[in-house]
């Protein structure tokens, strides 16, 4: 099952390191990673995506909390939450291809945000399966390039994760 792991750490060298050494040294796999500071400039927010079974995921959680620089976490699956992802993808355009493009962007609430005389790069923001979904709609052919921010997430109504 999939898991997003959001995780308050400090904000200094080697947090980062010590966490993915952590799912390393067990094998677990870490499908994404987001880390930026918080409105705290000591402390950063970590939301990894994972995936395997409650089990392993307890016992990554509990691995977590042993940490030094965690100072608390949540699976934001075990919780009413909201999910998005940033992508990035350039497309190769020809005139008979363009309208079509552009049509297809604005139906998923994409923005084309360069524009070349052979390229469209466009940016596009939501849960993952709806950015899975725009790139099942484009040519294999017509894909240049494609960055993937990962998934990130925040819990609704009032609880939240701080200290």
């Amino acid at each position: 099952m999939r898991h997003i792991i959001s995780i308050l750490i400090e904000n200094e060298s080697g947090a980062l390191s010590r966490v993915a050494g952590l799912f390393s040294a067990r094998g677990y796999n870490i499908e994404s990673l987001t880390v930026a500071p918080t409105e705290d400039a000591s402390l950063s927010r970590m939301t990894i995506v994972t995936r395997g079974s409650d089990n392993i995921i307890e016992q990554i959680t509990k691995q977590l909390n042993k940490l030094i620089d965690v100072y608390k976490l949540i699976d934001l699956v075990d919780a009413n939450h909201i999910e998005r992802e940033l992508m990035l993808v350039k497309i190769k355009t020809t005139a008979e291809t363009r309208e079509e493009i552009r049509s297809t962007a604005a139906i998923f609430r994409g923005k084309i945000i360069d524009v070349t005389a052979t390229s469209y790069v466009v940016e596009m923001t939501g849960p993952s399966d709806k950015l899975d979904a725009f790139i099942a709609t484009l040519s294999k052919d017509a894909i240049i390039e494609v960055v993937r921010s990962g998934a990130t997430g925040i819990s609704r109504g009032e609880q939240g994760l701080h200290l």
